[in-house]
């Protein structure tokens, strides 16, 4: 059964600026796995280069760019969500896209049913500081608040030495339990979302 993963990067950078992202670089990581495990992978799209308006509706007017986003979002089965952490939480880039989720409380179909039902979600996180375990707990319970499912394992991330200055993407090596979980993360949430594409929630 074809599936397909939308990954979305949610650094406080814009590729403009020219600076690579660590959460790209676990993106990919990730994106390697869901692709052994047949799972076409999209390209990412980095929230940053887009104008998301604030807000709590799917579409804020005139130029937001969030529809074409959403969109693209919920076209997949899976979506990886790929966050920084900063002053030990969920990047504002990425709290930005979790608050546009919100209408999804309110685009239910005939049987209750948001448009992110039946989907699955996992995130990817780095930072030089702790906040892992808090940023996984604020995204995996804000996706499970407007439809998506979460699998077990499904969150990989590094973090670094506490006022370090080493990041995740100029390590030479990824760690043996980075690697493992990346594999565990891919297995689980594809498997899930073959079980799902196949048999859909009733609502």
């Amino acid at each position: 059964m074809a599936l397909k993963a939308q990954p979305i990067n949610c650094t406080l950078k814009r590729s403009k600026a020219g600076e690579s992202s660590s959460t790209d670089a676990m993106i990919a990581l990730l994106a390697k796995e869901f692709k052994a495990k047949g799972v076409t992978v999209a390209e990412t799209i980095r929230i940053a280069d887009h104008d998301v308006f604030p807000g709590v509706l799917s579409d804020e007017g005139e130029g937001d760019a969030w529809p074409k986003i959403r969109e693209k979002i919920l076209t997949a089965d899976i979506l990886i969500f790929g966050t920084p952490i900063w002053m030990g939480q969920v990047s504002s880039v990425g709290k930005r896209v979790l608050e546009r989720m919100d209408a999804f409380l309110d685009e239910t179909d005939e049987a209750g049913r948001m448009p992110s039902y039946s989907k699955v979600a996992v995130a990817a996180i780095v930072g030089n500081e702790d906040g892992a375990h808090f940023s996984s707990a604020q995204i995996f319970q804000s996706l499970n608040d407007t439809g998506w499912t979460i699998p077990s394992v499904a969150a990989c991330y590094w973090v670094g030495e506490a006022m370090g200055s080493v990041d995740f993407q100029d390590l030479k090596k990824t760690p043996e339990m980075v690697a493992k979980t990346a594999k565990m993360v891919a297995s689980n949430a594809s498997h899930l979302a073959r079980l799902l594409k196949d048999k859909p929630y009733p609502g």
